[in-house]
């Protein structure tokens, strides 16, 4: 009888798949955060939109984001059979759809943070201390694309183990989340609804 277990090497490359991933989305976040320290802030290269300011644009497109992701989180349940409903024929596309608009929304909203603002901590160029949740949402925010390296190294591997993609689409659901609750709705509950006497 042939002994169907898997060999010890077999395990080891299926580890070795998450252990990359995990170091290179690590290194991205870092590459982004270190870009971040060294580029000089400017509004120059930017656009409002059609808002009044650049910090409102982000706030409003960061909305949409976390819209995203909630149905991200909703569709990839009901694909997986967490949810008592049977997952509609569309739901697979309409899925990596949702997701690739978030990604992509998400490279727009932190180029203008990075650009215009850059990871801000300590103080700045005028002695004012930079808040904790300022800083806290910036290493949030480079951890976000770490995050994205990995899950999508998750779906594309097929030889990792059953706990990957779970584990990659987790991280990253909670760091969009985290990052949408340090931003847009921090300031609806300081400022409001953007408008023009807005913030």
């Amino acid at each position: 009888m042939t002994d169907s277990s898997p060999t010890a090497g077999q395990q080891t490359r299926s580890m070795t798949i998450p252990l990359v991933a995990f170091a290179a989305g690590a290194a991205v976040a870092v590459l982004i955060g270190v870009f971040g320290r060294a580029h000089d802030p400017t509004l120059d290269g930017t656009t409002t939109l059609g808002f009044h300011t650049v910090i409102q644009m982000k706030v409003v497109v960061t909305t949409v984001i976390g819209v995203l992701v909630v149905l991200q989180l909703l569709g990839a349940l009901v694909l997986y059979g967490k949810l008592p409903i049977t997952a509609p024929p569309w739901l697979g596309k309409a899925h990596r759809a949702s997701g690739a608009t978030a990604l992509v929304l998400a490279v727009f909203v932190a180029y203008h943070c990075l650009w215009a603002l850059g990871l801000e901590y300590g103080h700045l160029a005028d002695g004012e201390k930079v808040g904790a949740r300022t800083v806290i949402h910036g290493v949030l925010g480079c951890s976000v694309f770490g995050a994205a390296v990995v899950k999508v190294a998750a779906v594309r591997a097929k030889r990792a183990p059953g706990w990957f993609l779970p584990v990659a689409g987790g991280l990253l659901f909670t760091l969009f989340v985290a990052v949408v609750l340090t931003s847009a709705v921090w300031y609806y509950a300081n400022y409001g609804l953007p408008d023009s006497h807005g913030y």
